[in-house]
């Protein structure tokens, strides 16, 4: 290079810097992409995404093209600065050449590049493509023979490229994107995309009407209470049974009961029960997501659920489970949360013991435990191991409750007491 005047290596100097700074940029707005973005812009025909979706296909080729280029340029570039050192400041320019271009390496063609790719990952990765394609094709055997050895010695570690798939998600990261999509993405359809996420971890047992709640006849009643239970009945469907409600006999549609009813002569109970519709029981532990799928499968809308003992549990219907991820709806006859929760002057909550827990965490924020009793009167009964007497307090999961009514052997009504009463109380 004695033949090539200083200028002209000054030149040389800031375009090997310049490249130096492409391949820089261009590894971090490659990595920086939205790989979802991405995929989706590539469905939609975006030719610059199709072009970086097939370079990050395989990224341990994109990324030694990229090294490689990067380090051949920067070699250059510090030969080239030492010699122009040694012709202005002799044998001492070594040093400076080797401070001078450390300094401008990092700073214009490492951070700042950089730093702009990470803002404009897409416009950089888009232009970018466009040379790296080129790049890829003409300095392929040089990548792949790279790449060999590079892969080669991660298979020694028990490692392999072509199984490394990061762009599958769980639930749990799948939850944390709802959670960010913030305003693109209305309040509203954050929760319910949540709920569906949240079917996986519920099960029938949880939203379930109780053994002691369903609405159910016992055939054999005497005619005239059937009948009034019947025309009372503020359910779409009722169950049959006899004597006990683990001998389920059927599941009897109210409506044809009435049709019954309009032709006197069908009315009876033996008709009844030729018009009940069979009895489509659920394991006590089935997912809810689960659940959903089979009332869908097998064309069903309610369902008994039973314990492994065959007993019956509870009650539940597909409008349960939809209710779980749009929210109760204003027709549903079972109380609301709202109905079973009442506030009171001094910032206290009375809530009936029936109370869903699953339900009092989500509407109020609270942390109480679910992995135990399904309500409120449940949770209290189980911290206590016996049925209190009213007026009694306890502090359950940093709440402190106040038991105001006991009947039935069941907690009626408890009393939340606030955070500052709790504290001055």
């Amino acid at each position: 290079m004695d033949d090539i005047s200083t200028g002209v290596l000054f030149s040389l100097l800031i375009l090997l810097l310049i490249i130096s700074g492409y391949f820089s940029g261009s590894e971090t707005g490659m990595m920086s992409l939205n790989r979802y973005k991405l995929r989706h812009l590539a469905n939609q025909g975006h030719r610059g995404a199709k072009r970086v979706e097939k370079l990050l296909s395989r990224p341990d080729r994109l990324i030694g093209l990229i090294l490689i280029g990067n380090n051949l340029v920067n070699i250059l570039a510090s030969a080239i600065a030492t010699i122009i050192g040694m012709r202005l400041y002799g044998d001492l320019g070594v040093a400076i050449a080797t401070g001078a271009l450390t300094l401008v390496v990092l700073v214009f063609s490492e951070v700042t590049p950089k730093t702009l790719a990470t803002i404009y990952p897409e416009r950089v990765s888009y232009l970018s493509s466009l040379v790296l394609n080129v790049l890829m094709k003409v300095l392929y055997p040089l990548v792949w023979f790279v790449n060999g050895i590079t892969n080669g010695f991660l298979l020694l570690l028990g490692l392999k490229v072509d199984n490394m798939d990061s762009s599958k998600l769980n639930s749990a990261e799948l939850r944390t994107i709802v959670d960010e999509a913030g305003g693109l993405i209305p309040r509203r359809h954050q929760d319910m995309l949540l709920s569906i996420l949240d079917l996986e971890n519920v099960t029938v047992e949880d939203l379930m009407v109780p053994r002691s709640d369903i609405a159910a006849i016992n055939i054999n009643d005497d005619w005239k209470s059937i009948t009034r239970q019947l025309i009372h009945s503020a359910h779409g469907r009722i169950v049959l049974y006899r004597d006990t409600i683990d001998e389920v006999v059927g599941m009897l549609r109210v409506r044809e009961a009435y049709r019954l009813m309009m032709e006197k002569n069908d009315f009876s109970k033996a008709n009844l029960l030729r018009a009940a519709d069979e009895v489509y029981f659920i394991p006590e532990a089935t997912p809810l997501n689960t659940q959903l799928l089979k009332f869908q499968r097998n064309k069903e809308r309610i369902g008994l659920i039973v314990d492994e003992y065959g007993d019956i549990q509870g009650l539940i219907t597909l409008e349960d489970i939809l209710e779980e991820i749009v929210g109760e709806f204003t027709t549903s006859i079972t109380p609301t949360l709202a109905e079973e929760v009442t506030s009171q002057a001094d910032g206290s909550l009375l809530i009936e013991g029936s109370a869903n827990i699953r339900d009092l965490n989500k509407s109020l924020n609270w942390n109480l435990p679910t992995d135990g009793p399904r309500t409120l009167n449940g949770l209290i009964l189980e911290q206590l191991e016996d049925i209190p007497d009213s007026q009694l307090s306890i502090e359950v999961a940093g709440h402190q409750m106040v038991i105001m009514d006991v009947s039935e052997n069941m907690i009626k009504l408890v009393k939340i007491l606030p955070t500052t009463l709790k504290q001055t109380g």
